[in-house]
């Protein structure tokens, strides 16, 4: 009798956490009773459906590595988009291998070799920057198997015809994000909750490479396109996927540096998490953590790999050359925007997005417009940035008043600003302090 009270009594809460869930509710100040809530809207860039005219033949198989798996935001949000691409492209499960938590050694190295030798692979990618040299090695020696590689630099360089890279310009996607963010500020400033001067966004970093600094300082631009007096602090954790790491930093940005609202470039729910037990506001990357976050999350950008794996495996199929480099933007779907917390965002944010998606369409809007942000008090004329993946600056990547950030025609598309701007303040460059 005493162990049917106590399964009884799990269920019922089981049941009360799904009920409360469900209802997506913030509950009325100064009550118990949950409010009625208007919950997410429409994604703001959805991903489009992949459809094909394409026949893919039945023995065609393509493979994809991971660092992580589904646990991390990063690994999930391509696996997902391959997942999408071959429902809408036809291909059975059987088509389709993922190969999750390959390091970026010899392990990636090995996993390519059997995806092409063993499994019968026609397409090989790999979504992390360290597996590159080992797609390359493996590249060389099965020249009929084409290998793909995102945050990748050399594929320009390397004089390999089946190998790869690919990225998106989600600095636009990680700008419109800093939008909402640079909204709830000045939402929180008129309600007074904070001074102009207390607008600090936090900001949970992996490494300071190039593609966190680009994404981190896209996000701040947008924030300080609508907030002109927000600043932003950085801690690094030193690791892609951390969660305890991650939460520690967002919790220290929070409590020590006064940060009033949290984004990330990291892989995990731990910045999201800290924000939710904090009541921080939340902006997220590669996928809503409204999961994590009910009450904080407010919006989160993210790549869509899907339009590229369709592109990639049609190419393969037909026979085509695939491009050495590219890069995917807003219009070939590769730039994604969930939808808005309506609950947590400031009024007016969705407004505020879809007015700067029009001027990206129209060519009118540059994130890295550099009138818009100096470096030591001046304005950058031009800028001497590694293209070529040796990790020397030399080629200048300024023109027509902006940085050309992602450009994989005349550059490359991995990102390559790595400038660290007036406004931001990088708080360890040592990671873990």
């Amino acid at each position: 009798m005493k162990n049917l009270k106590k399964v009884l009594a799990v269920l019922m809460a089981v049941a009360l956490i799904v009920t409360v869930f469900a209802a997506c509710g913030k509950k009325e100040e100064g009550g118990n009773k949950p409010a009625e809530k208007t919950g997410m809207s429409a994604d703001l860039l959805p991903r489009q459906e992949i459809k094909t005219d394409v026949k893919i033949p039945a023995e065609f198989k393509i493979g994809l590595i991971c660092l992580h798996d589904e646990n991390s935001t990063y690994d999930k949000n391509f696996i997902d988009s391959l997942k999408a691409a071959a429902k809408g492209m036809g291909l059975t499960d059987d088509q389709v291998i993922i190969v999750p938590n390959i390091g970026e050694d010899t392990d990636c190295y090995d996993a390519a070799v059997d995806l092409a030798k063993n499994k019968g692979c026609s397409v090989i990618f790999a979504d992390s920057f360290g597996h590159e040299s080992f797609m390359k090695q493996a590249a060389k020696e099965f020249p009929n198997v084409q290998f793909c590689h995102a945050t990748g630099t050399s594929s320009k360089t390397a004089g390999i015809e089946n190998f790869h890279n690919a990225f998106a310009s989600i600095y636009e996607g990680r700008y419109l994000a800093g939008i909402a963010a640079g909204m709830k500020l000045n939402e929180m400033i008129t309600a007074g909750k904070i001074t102009a001067e207390q607008a600090i966004i936090g900001y949970v970093g992996a490494f300071t490479y190039a593609e966190v600094v680009s994404g981190m300082t896209s996000f701040y631009l947008g924030a300080r396109s609508v907030c002109p007096s927000a600043t932003m602090k950085v801690r690094y954790t030193g690791s892609w996927y951390d969660q305890a790491k991650e939460q520690e930093a967002a919790t220290a940005l929070i409590e020590q540096d006064k940060c009033v609202l949290i984004s990330q470039h990291a892989d995990s729910l731990g910045a999201p998490t800290a924000c939710e037990l904090k009541n921080v506001p939340n902006v997220s990357y590669n996928g809503s953590t409204y999961s994590a976050g009910e009450n904080t999350f407010i919006i989160s950008s993210a790549i869509n790999w899907a339009p590229y794996f369709q592109y990639i495996i049609e190419q393969t199929v037909k026979g085509e050359k695939i491009d050495t480099d590219w890069t995917g933007t807003i219009a070939t779907g590769s730039v994604v925007l969930s939808g808005i917390n309506q609950d947590v965002a400031a009024e007016g944010t969705a407004d505020a997005i879809n007015k700067a998606i029009e001027e990206f369409k129209a060519g009118t809007l540059h994130v890295f417009d550099t009138s818009k942000f100096t470096v030591e008090g001046k304005n950058l004329t031009e800028y001497l940035a590694d293209v070529d993946g040796d990790f020397k600056g030399e080629t200048n990547v300024i023109h027509d008043g902006y940085f050309d950030e992602s450009n994989a025609k005349d550059f490359r598309s991995a990102p390559y600003f790595d400038i660290i701007i007036d406004g931001v303040t990088n708080l360890n460059t040592n990671y873990g302090d």
